[in-house]
């Protein structure tokens, strides 16, 4: 079979009339958790994992993995489409992506183009979503055919590079990041040891033995984390929203916008391909080279349409094309691929390679979906644009108690463990006050996910050398993986020693 027939089964699966109320959902609930300031696509796929494996309950493995996979997948790229709906009408960034969108974007409104500036995101995302679909059929399954030739050397050297590209280029500071990403190591290593049936860190407590799940983790460090933040802050939407007149742009705005879409597209797909680089970089690049392209880049920052039309378009390429290394190799590239990454293995789906040979419905009727949901974003955004500006209005004293439900509910529908519950909380004040002193979480959740996989691997691959660590040195590819690595973290720092600013990535 031919990538184009792949397609059109996959194009069968998304049509399925479950997976098409699956991906309606994920993306109207992406494009709310985007507009609401703070929730972000991190915590919005965190907290609906438990759910649809509720929803799912129902299925078969594999259709209650795809259609679940399909949904969160939803969830991440309608959040970078909300995300701009803020960052334009209230100044106020709905996620760290849409940072760049507020600098021409919010001038556009106070000078009563609103309509126009959400138009052109709306517009901008979805080409950008093509160019990441088109990109993702096309690399698919070449990446897939060399990553099959890997070794357990090889495999263990990927996730290294996996882990330092994420700490480098996390929060503000890369000892911070490091630091987190060790203790995500740390606590993979909880529970019965596969191996050797030794309990390590289990302090003879039952409840260990499994080690830490992932979900409940990840739920109480993002979701929980960000309600401790909001009551303890009384964190509000303080800023006035800017009133939203046509929703159509002018015949001057698209053609301003067409080169920016496209070039933020091409270069925010390229960039969401690097592990940890994430969208927040894709958007500060394509901003920075249209101001460098422009006859006029003194018209940037005071409401320029192209300074919209760019980063959004980038940012939503990266969205997408984070999901090439996910799929292929195995690897996140960003925070939230690495909790989706949770959520395959919670359906005992292994993303990798062999991904496409063993589970082809999934991986394919996941990339179909995406063309679906891009069309559903661009039909939802364009006319309800002025219905998701009154979710912006959603005061925190409702939003604080949902979130708690969600996250109580569906930790406990998974688990059935009190033990779990108290995890949760006590996982939501450590991701505040994580956070509060600038700790990045994203390499934590990336170091508890890919730490048994690497474990599993660096022993494999001992086991073939007879203990001999140079094994990891003496194959090509592995070298080149620890090499590259290694210089993610050094050129930042050798950077920050000359006194040059290094930008840095706050998704993670």
């Amino acid at each position: 079979m031919g990538t184009i027939d792949y397609l059109l089964n996959g194009l069968a699966t998304a049509m399925q009339w479950h997976n098409v109320l699956f991906v309606f959902f994920g993306v109207l609930i992406g494009t709310v958790v985007g507009v609401l300031p703070g929730i972000g696509p991190m915590s919005g796929v965190a907290l609906l994992i438990p759910i649809t494996a509720s929803l799912t309950a129902g299925l078969g493995p594999e259709e209650a993995a795809t259609s679940s996979i399909i949904l969160l997948a939803g969830v991440y790229y309608g959040a970078m489409y909300g995300g701009s709906t803020t960052s334009i009408l209230l100044n106020t960034p709905g996620e760290s992506s849409s940072v760049v969108t507020t600098l021409d974007g919010y001038q556009m409104a106070k000078q009563g183009r609103a309509g126009a500036a959400l138009s052109i995101a709306a517009i901008g995302s979805f080409a950008a979503g093509l160019v990441a679909l088109i990109g993702l059929i096309f690399l698919a399954n070449p990446l897939s055919a060399i990553a099959i030739k890997f070794g357990p050397a090889e495999y263990f050297s990927l996730m290294v590079l996996g882990l330092l590209a994420i700490s480098g280029l996390a929060g503000k500071s890369m000892t911070k990041a490091l630091m987190m990403t060790a203790l995500g190591l740390l606590l993979a290593t909880i529970g019965i040891d596969n191996v050797s049936g030794v309990a390590r860190f289990t302090f003879d407590l039952p409840e260990l033995y499994q080690g830490l799940e992932f979900l409940t983790v990840a739920v109480g460090l993002f979701a929980v984390g960000e309600v401790f933040k909001t009551i303890l802050h009384r964190e509000g939407n303080e800023g006035e929203i800017a009133r939203i007149n046509g929703i159509l742009p002018t015949k001057q705005d698209l053609k301003d916008s067409a080169a920016p879409i496209a070039r933020g597209s091409l270069l925010g797909f390229a960039v969401g391909l690097l592990p940890g680089a994430g969208a927040i970089l894709a958007s500060f690049f394509s901003y920075i080279m249209e101001k460098k392209l422009s006859r006029n880049p003194s018209k940037f920052g005071k409401g320029a349409i192209e300074g919209v039309a760019a980063p959004e378009s980038a940012n939503n390429a990266a969205a997408g094309s984070a999901m090439i290394p996910l799929l292929t190799l195995g690897i996140p590239s960003s925070g939230t691929t690495a909790i989706m990454m949770g959520a395959f293995i919670m359906y005992n789906v292994q993303p990798g390679p062999l991904l496409f040979q063993d589970h082809p419905q999934l991986a394919w009727g996941v990339i179909a979906s995406m063309f679906v949901g891009n069309l559903m974003l661009i039909i939802l955004n364009m006319p309800m644009v002025k219905i998701f500006a009154k979710v912006i209005e959603t005061p925190t004293k409702y939003l604080i108690p949902l979130i708690i439900v969600f996250s109580v509910f569906g930790v406990y529908a998974v688990q059935y463990s009190i033990f779990d519950l108290l995890l949760v909380m006590a996982c939501g004040l450590i991701g505040y006050y994580l956070s509060r002193n600038d700790f990045p979480l994203a390499p934590l959740v990336l170091g508890l996910i890919l730490g048994p996989m690497m474990e599993n691997n660096m022993r494999r691959a001992l086991t073939i050398s007879n203990g001999d660590f140079m094994i990891f040195l003496q194959k090509p590819i592995s070298l080149a993986f620890l090499i590259v690595g290694a210089l993610w973290i050094l050129v930042p720092l050798v950077l920050k020693l000359r006194g040059k600013s290094v930008l840095v990535n706050e998704e993670g």
